[in-house]
């Protein structure tokens, strides 16, 4: 296989293999980053010898095979030859060097609890929400940190540092590799649906750049909630997040013009969004109301995008039922800004002056303050109302707070009509 090739090979296997790898480490060592740094030696390894010897039929068992020697080896340095290599290698001392596939099942045997493990050591809540996020596109998405801090425009130092600090606070604070306690599961569990979901709004609405999407990280989202949704399956909540990401990523192709601009939901061609997308997410969303349980923030919201997804035209859109729906969301999660969405749905099924009420009081929220589609939204309802210059003002606010580009000339755009 010609070395281009292999190494494309490599990157996909790496994508594929890199979380469950560094569990499975993580169980052995007790430490999160030497089993990254072990991860990554098993890499370098494959990058050296499978342009040679070609890309195994298990390439997943041949890097934990390596990385398991590389752990010995570490531990025979450190004079620690024990209890530790008889875990970690009791077989590996009269192996060959692995050329030929190892045995799969019997490295992975206990692969979902330790890929639960590591979702919930990664998002723990001792950590910042950036840290979060750069740690768990690391260790779960097995992104690099130039790619991490490509997808969120930020100095791949200062990424870098994150991933560092995240792993050295996890190893100070001693945060035990495991799976809460059922007292602890529900914060922990919304901690992890929360990363997931913050790394797939960066990707469908883009804070920053010139880009109004960026794909790959709402794909590296998708993935991370399928795998959630794997491994709690009775948990309504991680249903929801994966129905409403994959009915959300429906639109992606309707959302931008073919100049690059913004294409809003009211004006788009629904055509073209992807129907596979969104039976799957339909089909999710039955999942969590199978489970019998209260509808919870993600189930809600999906709801919600559901009443999008199935209407054919703009104008069969339910907005009383999205209108409830946020009413219903706002008491489970108040917050002014699903407040400003219960606006613009009450105002599409009830009138402009019936949002902007909502929205005028919003406008002395101080978390608010800053928040370019407070603006929008209120420009939006002025201008359906008729108050044009108002209007105009309201769009050209929202855009000197945006710091995307591409929303950026949306909005110029508005105002100047």
């Amino acid at each position: 296989m010609p070395t281009l090739e292999t190494h494309r090979a490599i990157d996909a296997v790496w994508r594929i293999e890199s979380a469950r790898l560094i569990a499975g480490l993580t169980r052995m060592v007790h430490d999160v980053g030497l089993a990254e740094e072990l991860a990554q030696d098993a890499l370098v390894a494959a990058l050296e010898q499978w342009p040679e010897s070609g890309v195994p039929d298990n390439p997943g068992a041949w890097l934990m095979a390596v990385a398991k020697r590389r752990a010995i080896d570490q531990f025979r340095r450190r004079e620690t030859l024990d209890r530790k290599v008889v875990e970690i290698g009791r077989d590996l001392e009269t192996q060959e060097p692995p050329t030929a596939e190892p045995d799969f099942d019997a490295i992975h045997s206990n692969i979902s609890d330790d890929l639960l493990r590591l979702v919930f050591i990664s998002c723990h809540p001792v950590l910042s929400t950036e840290a979060r996020v750069a740690l768990t596109l690391r260790l779960l998405g097995g992104l690099t940190t130039e790619e991490i801090a490509r997808a969120f425009l930020t100095p791949e130092p200062t990424i870098a540092q994150r991933i560092v600090r995240a792993k050295k606070t996890l190893a100070q604070k001693k945060i035990p590799f495991e799976v809460p306690a059922a007292s602890e599961l529900g914060e922990r569990l919304a901690s992890v649906l929360e990363v997931v979901y913050l790394v797939f709004n960066e990707g469908y609405s883009a804070t920053g750049g010139e880009d109004w999407m960026r794909p790959a990280l709402c794909d590296d989202a998708m993935r991370l909630g399928r795998m959630l949704a794997e491994l709690v399956p009775k948990e309504p909540e991680a249903h929801g997040l994966i129905a409403l990401m994959e009915i959300q990523a429906s639109r992606a192709r309707a959302r931008i013009a073919s100049d690059g601009t913004p294409v809003l939901l009211n004006d788009q061609d629904r055509s073209r969004w992807d129907q596979l997308l969104i039976r799957r997410g339909l089909a999710a969303l039955e999942r969590a109301a199978a489970l019998g349980q209260p509808m919870g923030p993600y189930v809600l919201q999906a709801e919600i995008a559901a009443c999008h997804a199935r209407a054919r035209t703009p104008e069969q859109t339910d907005w009383p039922r999205i209108a409830a729906l946020y009413a219903r969301l706002v008491q489970l999660v108040p917050s002014p800004v699903i407040e400003l969405n219960r606006a613009v749905a009450l105002s599409m099924a009830f009138g402009p002056d019936t949002g902007l009420e909502i929205v005028d009081e919003l406008v002395k929220e101080p978390s608010l303050k800053n928040y370019h589609l407070l603006p929008s939204v209120r420009g939006d309802l002025l201008a359906k109302l008729g108050r044009r210059e108002e209007a105009r003002q309201e769009f050209e606010r929202a855009a000197s707070l945006t710091r995307n580009e591409r929303e950026r000339e949306l909005l110029m755009k508005r105002a100047a009509e």
